[in-house]
């Protein structure tokens, strides 16, 4: 289990998401750019394989039904050799049963796009706002108050800071950190901030 510790983040309140393009469990590749006629967007660095992840697959289906104007992006990071539960094909299969409902469940395979945006954990949810086509952070953090994968969540944090954003507002909440499982990076591909 890892909790983030906010100072070592990568990205900063503010800051433009990182582009990718990545392939889907859908069949298709999405970048960033697809994303952009929508009004918010949230990447969760998220897995098949953890408890913590798992536990939060029905809030994100939640979030996305819940917020028309918010696209729900699931990254998967994990090196599935280590995690064979964290291959395409078994995120192929959550996505064919209806498991995963939101936008887009998408396959990191190198690595790149979680070191880009400085994720640690799964799941570790990243909220933007979008500026004038430019998804600029607005909320790094947990998605509720649920921190063990069995707890009952008493707070949709998450989709409070979604409406704040939604609103045109500022999200002045204190970013609380996300916990779960460590992301697998593959050997010799940990990222510079590294340290768990």
């Amino acid at each position: 289990m890892v909790s983030l510790d906010s100072d070592s983040d990568v990205l900063q309140h503010g800051d433009a998401a990182p582009s990718f393009e990545l392939a889907g469990a859908d069949g298709g590749m999405h970048s960033l750019d697809d994303f952009t006629d929508h009004e918010a967007l949230l990447v969760v660095f998220t897995c098949n394989h953890c408890p913590y992840a798992k536990a939060k697959i029905p809030e994100l289906n939640r979030l996305a039904k819940q917020f028309p104007k918010l696209a729900v992006v699931g990254i998967n990071p994990n090196d599935p050799e280590q995690y064979p539960d964290d291959s395409f094909e078994m995120m192929q299969e959550v996505v064919a049963e209806g498991t995963v409902k939101y936008d887009a469940y998408l396959f990191d395979s190198d690595q790149s796009v979680a070191a880009a945006y400085g994720a640690r954990c799964t799941p570790d949810p990243y909220l933007f706002r979008n500026v004038d086509g430019t998804f600029e952070l607005a909320y790094h953090g947990r998605l509720d108050d649920a921190t063990n994968p069995d707890d009952e969540p008493t707070e949709r944090e998450m989709a409070a800071h979604v409406e704040t954003v939604l609103d045109g507002e500022d999200v002045t909440a204190e970013e609380r950190p996300s916990r779960g499982c460590s992301i697998k990076w593959k050997p010799g591909n940990e990222p510079d901030y590294w340290d768990a």
